[in-house]
């Protein structure tokens, strides 16, 4: 009976031994964070139009309609390359035009708001150029983006975890170990696109409000873009086993 339980204890020690060597072994491993970074220019711009009926010469008679300054936006975008898909009606409202000064004169007049999205910035006066500018109540930018967000992407990853592959063979060589198969990653990326912030000016065809003269809407000047490219940063996690 003593000789068996002397045998238990010599195997409960030898496996207590083997799993303080396999901790021992697991716990060779060394962690790093890799870094990546890109600068790049937004090569897409989202367009914000509105236009709004309005009468020729304040004559109540002679109106230009909605749907012939959206015909003549619509065919300007696709002129500049702008698909069907990415022409967008955002909000339709209507305003009171009062061409006598009394309320029981006024008249309803539409309006429609547009979102675009436009790939061909150096386009983007030249379809504003083919819409009649009295129609034209205003204009701005509300976003950018990127054609190719997807792989850029993909690129500062793979660039991130390789960086942080080498910060381990750094440190694994200082101590005079090697690096071993990757035993965990984590991604922490954050590119940080909605960093983009719209920065040009406005561009307005000096119509008011509520329009008293028709005659009043100006020309205005072209759209002033400025593009300004932003910094995209990636960083990973890397847990490496150390040989």
């Amino acid at each position: 009976m003593k000789k068996i339980t002397v045998l238990i204890l010599a195997i409960c020690m030898v496996s207590m031994s083997n799993a303080q060597t396999n901790n021992f072994e697991s716990s060779r491993r060394v962690s790093t964070r890799g870094y990546a970074e890109k600068e790049v220019t937004p090569d897409i711009v989202y367009i914000s139009i509105s236009l709004r009926e309005y009468f020729v010469d304040g004559n109540t008679k002679n109106k230009v309609d909605i749907e012939t300054l959206e015909k003549q936006l619509y065919d300007a975008a696709l002129a500049i390359g702008v698909k069907k898909d990415d022409f967008n009606i955002q909000n339709i409202y209507s305003y009171n035009y009062d061409s006598s000064k009394k309320k029981e004169n006024k008249q309803l007049l539409q309006a429609k708001q547009y979102r675009i999205k436009v790939s061909n910035l150096n386009g983007l006066n030249t379809m504003l150029d083919q819409v009649d500018p009295k129609g034209i109540q205003n204009t701005s930018i509300n976003g950018y983006d990127h054609s190719q967000k997807r792989q850029i992407e993909k690129e500062l990853k793979v660039a991130a975890v390789q960086d942080a592959r080498t910060n381990a063979e750094i440190i694994a060589t200082a101590t005079g170990d090697k690096i071993g198969k990757v035993l965990a990653i984590n991604d922490n990326s954050s590119f940080g696109w909605n960093d983009i912030l719209p920065t040009p000016r406005m561009y307005a065809m000096s119509a008011k409000a509520e329009m008293a003269d028709a005659t009043s809407a100006g020309m205005g000047e072209n759209l002033d873009i400025n593009v300004r490219p932003i910094k995209l940063t990636c960083n990973i996690d890397g847990i490496f086993e150390l040989l």
